[in-house]
């Protein structure tokens, strides 16, 4: 959702690394493609693609602020702002957090609402000028 969002919904630029090479093709492709990837390999592509997600939000904030039309729009040509994406993000992440806890509790082995002990996100630095 990262990178969708900040990369196709932000600029209509097409997905790249990982997955420009997924087999999205495939309906069971979502749901079957991380099921030999170790609890590190899918924090790291998180962690990557939330890198990535902040840096190309801050490059937009600096050249247009949160009110800035953006590429997603509406069936009637109806162009959404980067506001709007933010705000779909921060839904996103309020939606499926429980759907991910409990993918990450199966992944990882572990119970409760917290990663691994020692765990840090590579990309938890604040935006610039947030």
């Amino acid at each position: 959702m990262e990178d969708d969002m900040f990369t196709v919904r932000l600029s209509g630029a097409p997905l790249g690394p990982p997955w420009d090479l997924a087999a999205w093709d495939s309906e069971a492709w979502p749901f079957t493609s991380a099921a030999a990837d170790s609890p590190d390999e899918l924090y790291a592509l998180w962690d990557d693609a939330v890198a990535r997600s902040r840096a190309r939000l801050a490059a937009a904030l600096a050249d247009g602020g949160l009110d800035q039309l953006v590429h997603a729009s509406a069936p009637d040509g109806t162009r959404a702002s980067l506001r709007r994406l933010v705000c779909d993000l921060i839904e996103e992440y309020g939606r499926h957090t429980g759907h991910a806890d409990l993918l990450r509790e199966a992944a990882d082995g572990l119970t409760g609402e917290d990663p691994p002990p020692g765990w840090r996100p590579r990309a938890g630095q604040p935006i610039p000028g947030s």
